[in-house]
């Protein structure tokens, strides 16, 4: 491929990749973290978001490279074209990966819920309006959840419409139950405790079964290892030997 074939492949991969809608979440999160931290005088609330920044550079950087190679192996015109495409798959391709980091944090959250749904169940039913109940529940709480309730409070506390802030919580995939009966709640001004109580008892009951899901996955992948060692050996010791003294008795002249 000549070197202006070399050129226009690094440019187009380049610029599919580059020019690829970005997200903006993450600098908006900052931003409002900034906000809310200069609100309660300690800093950017959140300090786990800022690391994440580099990922998507290295996610397209990886895909850029990807399409670069593709093209430089197929070559011509074709090979330009086909790289631009393999570099925005692989592009798509690596955002759906999830990182180690956001799977944790997706845990976290699935494991706290239950814990503060009943909080707030008694907060509620001890007489404290749902804003005071969640920043109660999120300064006994540690983790990403009470964050979260923490930054929705604040938010309200700012101004923001009580309804839209719950509803906003529903985005986040393990606060989903969460965020839609508070968004309920302060829609219709429904008795929420009664709710929270139940959604408690329904987390609890899916951990389990996922608990009982996970422990029935582990026992197949522990005896993968035996049957793997005792395939061959059965094979070799019981079925090879077969064949070969029927292929004997077969061949063998009469």
């Amino acid at each position: 491929m000549s070197p202006l074939g070399v050129f226009g492949a690094a440019l187009l991969t380049a610029l599919a990749v580059l020019t690829l809608p970005r997200r903006t979440t993450v600098a908006a999160r900052l931003r409002l973290d900034s906000l809310l931290g200069a609100r309660r005088g300690s800093g950017p609330a959140r300090t786990g978001v800022a690391p994440e920044r580099h990922l998507p550079l290295a996610r397209r950087l990886a895909a850029g490279v990807g399409g670069i190679a593709c093209a430089l192996l197929v070559g011509g015109v074709v090979g330009v074209f086909v790289g631009a495409g393999l570099a925005i798959a692989l592009d798509r391709g690596l955002r759906r990966l999830e990182p180690r980091s956001v799977r944790r944090r997706r845990e976290l959250l699935a494991a706290d819920l239950p814990m503060a749904a009943d909080l707030l169940a008694a907060c509620l039913l001890a007489g404290a309006p749902l804003d005071r109940a969640a920043d109660a529940v999120s300064d006994v709480l540690d983790g990403p959840l009470a964050e979260e309730l923490a930054d929705a409070t604040a938010r309200i506390r700012l101004g923001a419409e009580p309804a839209a802030v719950w509803r906003s919580l529903a985005f986040v995939p393990a606060m989903a139950p969460l965020g839609r009966a508070l968004a309920r709640a302060a829609d219709s001004g429904a008795p929420l405790a009664d709710a929270l109580v139940r959604l408690a008892d329904e987390q609890r009951s899916a951990r389990r079964r996922a608990a009982f899901v996970a422990a029935q996955k582990v026992g197949v992948w522990a005896a993968a290892p035996l049957g793997l060692c005792f395939l061959p050996a059965f094979v070799l010791l019981g079925v090879v030997p077969l064949i070969v003294g029927i292929a004997q008795h077969i061949i063998a002249p009469r």
